[in-house]
């Protein structure tokens, strides 16, 4: 079976992540609990855009560009897996970078900063003074001592000892690690942190002293919104996010939806939701349960075992907001590429020139293409994609390409995939939802 026609245009229909400023809702109240936390009533908004915007880039260099940094960001998450299952690794390591970058302010009196938002890691830290290493950052470095609200954290809170590494001296010590061999270093604290109108107290954050590394220099810090105790959606009082990311060529902003605000109203067969696994390995990943892969009307042979996650931690398939384009494990990426190519009534296109692993040759002055159907089987979530969000399309270059690649052991569900869905990450509930909507509207 095939997908209704795909509209040709004139450039590549694509898409790439967002960097972020904040919009958010003005209604809150917080207090505190035994985790050292604040606890967040209502939710808020942040719009989001891509971090080439201002860059002078056709669509094809955008896509270019955020396909190089996905793939080291691949390259790095499935080496992660392999390490933590080593007993000689002592520091664990992290995803680290991202593709969008959250504007926020810090302190009081607040001052602003931007900082990656990552959904493959937990810690939030800003770069501090005094600064003993510290890359460069557009932003004045956060003072603490001219903070009324700054407090250190105590060695014997929860959040503290959730640490994967610290240690007590001046109070509560941490080091974070990072798959690129960046990392940061310093020490724990709670701090106002400001979103927009939104002043949210009581944040526990590494304020860094010691930061070094090259994928840092977008901004002044991070946000981790990973699955771990330490992460921003995790000390919300209701741990849920979501975000809807619109296609490039829109030039639209997308959005970010935290707390309370994360879910929709919307017709119950139009959501389609499947559990998060858990891995011990790496337990900040959200981890998905896929099953098997349809093309047309073809179910592909894909061993069972493909996706599973091994018991050392290897394997299994995450879902990133920090990878462009889908990866499969090489053996089932292959199956995928032989019945595509059977049902796509276009020559390949082996030039090569794109950097993505299968293209075709489209026909001269052609306006539409007609291409398979693509059909995700998640446990419990058979999500039948859009054609645009797997095929690239660019009337310019002459080719048509497929939006995935293949990847060894782990595999990835990259936000190419994921545009014009609602994408609801509830870690109370352990599940993870996908619900079309048009992401401009919101």
């Amino acid at each position: 079976m095939s997908s209704a026609l795909y509209p040709m245009l004139p450039s590549t229909m694509f898409f790439a992540l967002f960097i972020a400023f904040l919009f958010v809702s003005p209604a809150y109240s917080t207090s505190r609990n035994a985790l050292d936390h604040p606890k967040v009533q209502k939710g808020f908004q942040i719009s989001l855009k891509h971090v080439d915007l201002a860059g002078n880039f056709t669509r094809f260099e955008l896509l270019q560009r955020a396909m190089k940094r996905g793939r080291k960001r691949m390259e790095r998450l499935s080496i992660m897996a392999l390490a933590e299952s080593d007993s000689s690794v002592e520091t664990p390591i992290h995803a680290g970078n991202g593709e969008f970058l959250m504007q926020l302010a810090i302190g009081s009196p607040a001052g602003s900063y931007n900082a990656i938002m990552d959904t493959g890691s937990d810690l939030i830290w800003t770069q501090c003074k005094p600064c003993k290493q510290c890359f460069d950052q557009s932003t004045p470095i956060f003072d603490p001592k001219k903070s009324s609200s700054f407090s250190k954290l105590s060695c014997s809170s929860t959040l503290c000892e959730a640490l994967p590494s610290s240690t007590c001296s001046d109070g509560c010590e941490y080091l974070y690690t990072y798959g690129d061999y960046s990392s940061t270093q310093g020490i724990m604290a709670t701090e106002t942190f400001v979103f927009d109108k939104v002043s949210i107290p009581n944040v526990a954050f590494g304020c860094g002293i010691e930061n070094e590394g090259s994928g840092f220099s977008q901004g002044a810090g991070l946000v981790g919104l990973g699955r771990g105790p330490l992460s921003l959606v995790s000390q919300l009082d209701e741990p849920k996010f979501s975000y809807c990311l619109t296609p490039i060529d829109a030039k639209k902003t997308s959005t970010l939806l935290m707390g309370s605000l994360a879910g929709v109203n919307a017709p119950g067969n139009s959501i389609k939701t499947t559990p998060l696994i858990k891995n011990p390995s790496q337990p900040s990943f959200y981890y998905l349960s896929l099953e098997g892969i349809t093309v047309g009307d073809t179910l592909l042979p894909i061993k069972k075992s493909t996706f599973a996650l091994n018991s050392d931690g290897s394997g299994g398939m995450i879902i990133d907001s920090g990878t462009t384009i889908t990866y499969l494990e090489e053996s089932a990426f292959d199956l995928l590429k032989q019945e595509f190519t059977s049902q796509m009534k276009l020559p390949a296109d082996e030039s090569g020139a794109t950097g993505l692993e299968l293209c075709f040759v489209l026909p001269s002055n052609a306006n539409d293409i007609e291409v398979p159907k693509l059909v995700f089987h998640f446990a419990g979530a058979d999500l039948d994609l859009p054609g645009e969000n797997y095929i690239i399309a660019d009337s310019d270059l002459g080719v048509a390409c497929l939006t995935m690649g293949s990847s060894s052991g782990m595999s990835i569900f990259g936000n190419t995939q994921q545009q014009n869905m609602l994408v609801l990450h509830d870690l109370q509930k352990e599940t993870l939802s996908f619900i079309p909507t048009k992401c401009d509207q919101l």
